[in-house]
C-alpha cells in the first residue's frame, strides 16, 4: 500500500497530541528536543518501533540492524520513529532446565511492555520486530490490545548449519544429547556438531515455534506479504523492514486497524497455516492468546476444528525434510497460502497490512512445479492437518499432539508418572524407562510449572536413543516446535488444579488416539472420583517473585493461558484517547 507522497496528518486527531501540542506541553517537548528532533519532526505522527533485540541468542541478535531500516521507511513516509526495546526469554537457552518455567510468562511481560511504552509516551502507530518463539505473539498481542495501526515483521530465520554432508538445525544438538547418554556417539562427534549446527544470526530453522510463528503473522494479515522468508542474515530483509516503515504510516493515513485485519476469519486462516505446514502445537497457545486481545472468542478446540480439516502440505521440519530457508527460496509464506486459497480453504476477503484483501495480495502468485517443499491441497502430504486436537476423560479441556512426519496416530499404554520434567529427563538419560510406555509429566502447567515449561530436551533425548516411536509423552505443560513423536501437550484441566491428569497412578493404562481425536485413561467414574476426593493441591516452588504473581492470574491453556480478561471487557480502546 505505497504512498505517491507522505500524507498531511492532523495530530489533533493522533494520541502524539497529549504530548507534543499546546503549550502545557512545552517540558514534554523539551524533552523531544534534548535528543535532537526538530519542530517538523515533533509535528508528525510518532511511530513506535519496538523489537526483541538482545544478546541472550542468534534469534534476536539481528534486531537492532533490521530496526533502524524500519526506522527510515517511518521517516520517508512521513513519520517520526521513536525506537525502544523489549525482552525476550529465548527458549533455547532457558530449555532443559528452571529457566524455562520464566519462557511463556515473557509472552505476558512483552506484550504489557509493548502496551506501557506506547500508552506512556503517547505514539500513534507501531512498527515491531521480533525473533524467538514469544516475542512473536507477545509484540502482536499488544499491537491487537492498543488497536493502533500496526504492522509486525520477523527478524527471519537461521541459516541452515552444516554436518558431515547434511543440513543440520539446534534440533539435531538435542537430539544428539540422547544419542551421547546412550552412547552412540562421543564427545568429540557431540562437539563437533555443536559447533556448526548454528551458523549464523536467526532463529530456529526449522517449523518450529517461532517460524510457525512468523508464518501466522502473514495468514493473519499483520506483515506484509514474503516479509517472514528470508533468513536473518540476507539483506533483503532490510527492505522489508523499510517497507514494514512505510506500510504503517499508509496504514495510519487511512486508520486501518489491528482489529479490522484480525478478524475471526483471519484467525482460521492463521490456524489453516499452521496445520499446513505442520507447525508447532504452541500456535494453539498462542492464537486463543491473541484472539483474546482482539476480544475474538478462539479456544484450543476452534484451533483444533480447523487443523482437524486443514490439508497438511508444506514438508518442513522436524515432521518432513526442509527447514525455512527451503520454504524461503520456492516462495515463502505466500506458497503455502495461495495453495490453500486454490483449494477453497483460506478465506480470501480477509484484509491485511498492505491495504488489500488476502487474495489480492495472492493474485499474482504461482506455485512452483519443479519442488517438492509445498504441495497442492489436491495432493497433501496428509490429508488432515500436520497438528490434530485431543478430548477425553483425561482431558477435558483438551490437549495438542503434533503428528506431522508420524507413521503410527494411535497408541496404547501404561503411565510411568513424574511430578516434573527433571525427574523424566534423569529416567530417560538413565533408560530407566520402558518401550510401550506413556510417560506422564505433570504439575508443569501454567499455574503448577508454574510457567508451562516446554520439554524439549526430554523428547529429544528419546529420540536420540532411537525410541522416540516407542513410547508417547502426555504433559500439561508444553512441548518445543521442535519437539516430535507422539508426544501430547497442554492437557488441561492441569493437574495443580486438580485435573484427571493429577490423578494418574504408574500403571494406569492410557489411549492415545490422533484420528479418532480422543485422550483416555481405562478408569471408570467412580474410580477417578475416589482419586479425586483424596488429592490435595501441592506447593510448588516460587511462591514470591514474577512467577508467584503470574499464578494468581494465569487462566488455562484452553483459553491461551492469559493473563487479563482482554478487549471484551475494555471500556475503552487507546488508539481513541
Amino acid at each position: 500500500m505505497p504512498l505517491d507522497k507522505a500524507p498531511t496528518f492532523d495530530k489533533t486527531k493522533l494520541p502524539s497530541r497529549h504530548t507534543t501540542m499546546g503549550p502545557e506541553r512545552a517540558p514534554h517537548r523539551s524533552f523531544l528536543y534534548a535528543m535532537g528532533l526538530t519542530e517538523a519532526e515533533i509535528a508528525k505522527p510518532l511511530v513506535g518501533v519496538v523489537s526483541s533485540w538482545n544478546e541472550a541468542a542468534p534469534c534476536n541478535i539481528a534486531l537492532m540492524r533490521q530496526a533502524q531500516a524500519a526506522k527510515r521507511g517511518v521517516s520517508k513516509a512521513g513519520g517520526t520513529p521513536r525506537e525502544f526495546t523489549t525482552i525476550t526469554v529465548t527458549d533455547g537457552i532457558a530449555m532443559g532446565h528452571q529457566g524455562m518455567k520464566f519462557s511463556l510468562i515473557s509472552r505476558e511481560v512483552i506484550a504489557d511492555s509493548v502496551e506501557l511504552s506506547v500508552r506512556g509516551h503517547c505514539y500513534d502507530a507501531v512498527v515491531g520486530l521480533a525473533g524467538c518463539d514469544k516475542s512473536l505473539p507477545g509484540i502482536m498481542m499488544g499491537m491487537l490490545r492498543l488497536n493502533v495501526p500496526s504492522v509486525f515483521i520477523y527478524g527471519g530465520s537461521i541459516l541452515p548449519g552444516r554436518f558431515r554432508g547434511k543440513d543440520v538445525t539446534v534440533q539435531d544438538v538435542f537430539e544428539a544429547v540422547g544419542r551421547h547418554a546412550a552412547r552412540v556417539i562421543d564427545d568429540a562427534e557431540l562437539r563437533e556438531l555443536e559447533l556448526v549446527a548454528c551458523p549464523s544470526s536467526g532463529s530456529c530453522g526449522g517449523q518450529f515455534t517461532a517460524n510457525t510463528m512468523a508464518c501466522v503473522s502473514e495468514a493473519i494479515g499483520l506483515a506484509l506479504p514474503g516479509s517472514s522468508g528470508a533468513p536473518a542474515p540476507y539483506e533483503n530483509r532490510d527492505q522489508y523492514c523499510a517497507a514494514s516503515g512505510e506500510a504503517v504510516m499508509a496504514l495510519l493515513a487511512r486508520n486501518i486497524r489491528p482489529r479490522d485485519i484480525c478478524t475471526r476469519k483471519a484467525f482460521e486462516n492463521a490456524a489453516m497455516v499452521v496445520a499446513a505446514t505442520g507447525g508447532s502445537t504452541n500456535a494453539a497457545l498462542h492464537l486463543p492468546a491473541m484472539a483474546n486481545e482482539a476480544g475474538i472468542e478462539f479456544d484450543l478446540h476452534d484451533v483444533a476444528e480447523i487443523f482437524r480439516r486443514t490439508p497438511y502440505i508444506a514438508d518442513l521440519k522436524p515432521g518432513g525434510k526442509y527447514v525455512a530457508k527451503d520454504l524461503f527460496d520456492v516462495g515463502g509464506v505466500p506458497i503455502v497460502m495461495k495453495a490453500l486459497l486454490d483449494g477453497g480453504f483460506l478465506h480470501g476477503e480477509c484484509m491485511t497490512v498492505t491495504g488489500k484483501t488476502m487474495a489480492e495480495n495472492l493474485a499474482d502468485i504461482t506455485i512452483p512445479t519443479n519442488q517438492d517443499v509445498v504441495r497442492t491441497t489436491a495432493a497433501p502430504i496428509t490429508a488432515t492437518g500436520g497438528v490434530v486436537g485431543l478430548k477425553g476423560n483425561l482431558a477435558p479441556q483438551g490437549a495438542i499432539v503434533k503428528v506431522a512426519g508420524m507413521k503410527t496416530l494411535r497408541f496404547v499404554g501404561p503411565a510411568q508418572v513424574f511430578d516434573c520434567e527433571e525427574d523424566a529427563f534423569a529416567a530417560v538419560q538413565a533408560g530407566k524407562y520402558q518401550d510401550g510406555a506413556v510417560l506422564v509429566l505433570r504439575y508443569e502447567g501454567p499455574r503448577g510449572g508454574p510457567g508451562m515449561r516446554e520439554m524439549l530436551a526430554t523428547t529429544a533425548a528419546i529420540y536420540g536413543q532411537g525410541r522416540g516411536e516407542k513410547v508417547a509423552l502426555i504433559t500439561d505443560g508444553r512441548f518445543s516446535g521442535a519437539t516430535r513423536g507422539f508426544c501430547v501437550g497442554h492437557v488441561g484441566p492441569e493437574a495443580a488444579v486438580g485435573g484427571p491428569i493429577a490423578l494418574l497412578r504408574d500403571g494406569d493404562i492410557i489411549e492415545i488416539d490422533a484420528e479418532q481425536g480422543t485422550l483416555a485413561v481405562q478408569l471408570d467414574d467412580s474410580e477417578l472420583a475416589r482419586r479425586r476426593a483424596d488429592w490435595k493441591p501441592r506447593k510448588h516452588g516460587h511462591q514470591s517473585g514474577a512467577l508467584a504473581r503470574y499464578t494468581l492470574t494465569v487462566g488455562d491453556a484452553e483459553k491461551g493461558a492469559v493473563t487479563n480478561p482482554g478487549a471484551a471487557s475494555e471500556t475503552h480502546c487507546y488508539a481513541d484517547i
